[in-house]
């Protein structure tokens, strides 16, 4: 046992020199080759950091597996090539030369010490404990590596060691195993300059270990010849070339290990990136689903819309000109809805409304009857029919659903209903032509006294000859009858505290049909070739009574001016808008063209162009109506916009709507992120305002602040505003007791609204 201990593979170990012989003294390293080792433990090192890195950054088992077998094929190279080299480097007045057997398998022991370790490495959580039992069984492995590797050497001399060199050349490798580990476990997270240079720092120091635990065993050594032994170098030995050989395959190996490390490091960071942004894209992919499902749908009633049901009503056409069938487009119009929202506000309104639609979609016969709310108190049904009687039968069964008594706002109220109807194929082949002919319909049923329905008949025809006087009297008015007025809504700026914008809005005070809003003369204006006129008109007098507020203080006030999309295609309008200004006096910077999403979309070339015309000038732009037009957030990013302005239907539910909640936030987060300002309509409520105000909303217009308000009230309008300002819902008069009202229509400032605001 003792022999065994004392002699192994021709070394021998723990046991003194014999009394014969001659001992080698004159030995030497060549210093080239010692540097070229230490350069090769230093890329072995360096290597092994990073193959490390890489295992810990690696997602996939399969590509762990293979990281592993590359980093421990890069550290028993570099380990097993640093001995080799200094080996060589060693010169001795005595043939030396190696066995291959022992020398490979000292290259088998290095893969299997290797393994071990990075195999330790492969655990993201280890304690100090852990790490210094690995790094003993890994020292212990390097350490049977180098002595295996001496006993290859061949010569004349017999080989002893000194016990106490050989127990320290053991402790050496036992210590850079442990330094290997945690500085692989510490650099394993972290990137930058500094990373990379505490890595190259690293692989020095576990360099100058292996070469250190190499060395130490060889002044261990002591080499005994026999007397008479041949003490002359053979001229044959060229260790250098040798050296420079392995030093050269072992650094290629190396290095186009760490270069397919950091191509597979840049490779992942790209796949992260790619899902990152494959992530942010189905988001919007999402955010766009919702606003596609929200402009095919009624916010308030979840009945179709008007797009919705023009996509039904399309198809319907195309399938009863095919099959010669009969269908009925009925239109319904509540009666006097409008005195429910002047009086009782508009969220009683919009509680009735969800009623009636109830009732609506109760009385139809089945689902393939479609029902539609076109907005405001308008309801459309289609259905299909063998008869005229069928569509009478259902008209008169809504008309006496509307009759039930309906409570709201602790009163017991009582609806009803008017409704036109017109018949495919008699009173119209196209959609265009039905709706037309239904709208004539109703209004007939109108102009009788409300409460009745009417088919479309021939002597209906007479209402295009009102349309006709209509037109008339607009182009007369546009003349200079001064029956054209602007009203103007406040818009709040959310930041500053006050009222910076205003928006301006058409009225016609006709002489026989009283205050006219918009939707009763603008399709009419569009028709007829007056929208421009109208428009430019609007335009004029929106900067003259801009520059009239100037005179009175307010000078930084903004004036929004809607352009209808009839007006976008028409290459003077940037003109028109300079000539305005400079006629007013007023700066290009106060003044904001709206336009809807629909308008944008009609021609993005052309309206691209004169878009960064008019932005030109020094003109804001902002898109009105967001989310309820054709609007693609690939064209969006491409407009020269300011401004976006979230329509009321959005809002009108929430925060009861999570919904709602979630779209409009997804809205206002887009928007600012395509750096555009945010206003949003329609806001009638004080928690609605406190929402957008927590959602980073710019700016806020609706019942909550004004109705839309002749020139002559905007002064008292705005300093109303001033003093019950909605950022402090508390402080109206000074009275901190005092509570905001719920109902818009109680807290608002200036003279009752005539018309409801509309654009």
């Amino acid at each position: 046992m003792t022999g065994l201990a004392m002699e192994w593979l021709g070394l021998h170990f723990f046991t003194d020199l014999p009394e014969n012989g001659h001992l080698l003294l004159n030995c030497s390293h060549n210093p080239f080759l010692v540097l070229l080792a230490y350069l090769v433990a230093c890329a072995a090192g360096f290597g092994t950091l990073d193959m490390a890195e890489r295992v810990g950054h690696v997602e996939d088992p399969t590509a762990r597996r293979h990281w592993r077998w590359l980093g421990a094929g890069c550290l028993a190279g570099g380990i097993w090539s640093t001995h080799f080299i200094s080996m060589l480097a060693f010169q001795a007045p005595i043939a030396i030369h190696y066995e291959l057997i022992m020398t490979f398998a000292s290259l088998v022991i290095a893969l299997i010490a290797s393994l071990f370790a990075m195999q330790t490495l492969s655990h993201t959580h280890l304690r100090f404990h852990q790490y210094l039992l690995a790094s003993v069984w890994m020292g212990l492995g390097i350490a049977l590596m180098h002595y295996v590797g001496m006993s290859a050497m061949r010569s004349q001399a017999d080989v002893y060691f000194e016990t106490d060199l050989f127990m320290a050349s053991v402790a050496i490798a036992i210590g850079a195993s442990l330094a290997a580990l945690l500085l692989s476990s510490y650099l394993r997270t972290g990137a930058g300059v500094f990373h990379q240079l505490l890595k190259y720092a690293a692989s020095l120091v576990l360099g100058a270990g292996i070469l250190s635990m190499h060395f130490t065993g060889m002044a261990a050594m002591r080499m005994l010849v026999p007397a008479g032994a041949d003490l002359s170098l053979p001229l044959d030995n060229n260790p250098i070339q040798l050296g420079l050989s392995v030093a050269v395959i072992t650094l290629l190996v190396i290095g186009s290990s760490v270069s397919a490390a950091l191509a597979d490091k840049k490779l992942q960071h790209k796949e992260r990136d790619l899902r990152r942004v494959n992530a942010l894209l189905s988001e919007l992919d999402q955010a766009r689903a919702s606003l596609q499902q929200v402009a095919h749908f009624d916010a308030l009633t979840s009945l179709l819309n008007r797009r919705g049901f023009n996509q039904i009503f399309a198809e319907k056409v195309a399938e009863k000109t095919a099959g010669h069938g009969m269908m009925a487009v009925i239109f319904l119009d509540i009666d006097h809805f409008k005195r429910i929202n002047d009086s009782l506000g508009h969220d009683a309104g919009d509680q009735l409304l969800t009623v009636l639609a109830g009732h609506i979609k109760g009385s139809v016969r089945s689902h393939s009857d479609v029902v539609a709310r076109f907005g405001g108190d308008e309801f459309c049904i289609l259905i299909n029919i063998h008869h005229r009687d069928e569509a009478r039968h259902l008209a008169q069964r809504i008309m006496h659903k509307m009759k039930e008594p309906i409570e709201l706002a602790g009163r017991r109220m009582v609806m009803t209903t008017s409704i036109g109807i017109s018949l495919f194929p008699d009173d119209g082949l196209t959609c265009e032509e039905l709706l037309k002919t239904a709208d004539l319909a109703l209004y007939q049923s109108k102009d009788a006294g409300r409460n009745s329905l009417n088919f479309f008949s021939s002597n209906l025809k007479t209402r295009a000859f009102l349309e006709l006087q209509l037109e008339e009297q607009l182009r007369a008015a546009l003349r200079g009858r001064n029956e054209l007025v602007l009203f103007y809504q406040p818009i709040f700026d959310m930041k500053l505290g006050k009222v910076t914008r205003l928006e301006a809005l058409v009225r016609w005070q006709h002489p026989q049909h009283g205050l006219l809003a918009p939707d009763r003369f603008i399709g009419i204006a569009e028709n007829n070739g007056l929208i421009a006129e109208l428009d430019h008109w609007v335009l004029r007098q929106a900067c003259h009574d801009l520059s009239l507020l100037s005179d009175r203080g307010y000078t930084e006030l903004t004036m929004a001016v809607n352009c209808s999309a009839l007006n976008l295609a028409r290459d003077e309008l940037a003109d028109e808008i300079e000539a305005a200004l400079r006629f007013a006096g007023i700066a290009a910077s106060r003044l904001e063209l709206e336009v809807t999403e629909n308008a944008l979309m009609g021609n993005i070339s052309s309206t691209l162009a004169l878009l960064r015309q008019i932005r030109a000038l020094g003109v804001s732009l902002a898109i009105d109506d967001f989310g309820t037009g054709y609007s693609s957030l690939a064209y969006l990013k491409r407009l020269p916009l300011n401004t976006l302005k979230i329509d009321r239907s959005f809002i009108q539910d929430i925060p009861k709507s999570t919904a709602d909640v979630e779209i409009v936030q997804a809205i206002i987060g887009m928007a600012h992120t395509l750096h555009l300002q945010v206003v949003t309509e329609g806001v009638e409520t004080q928690a609605q305002f406190e929402l957008l105000l927590k959602h980073g909303c710019d700016f806020i217009q609706g019942y909550l602040l004004s109705p839309a308000v002749p020139l002559s009230d905007v002064v008292g309008v705005i300093q109303g505003i001033q003093m019950r300002n909605p950022l402090y819902p508390f402080s109206i008069e000074g009275n901190k007791d005092a509570i905001a009202p719920k109902d818009p229509g109680a807290g608002r400032i200036g003279p009752p609204s005539i018309v409801r605001p509309i654009r």
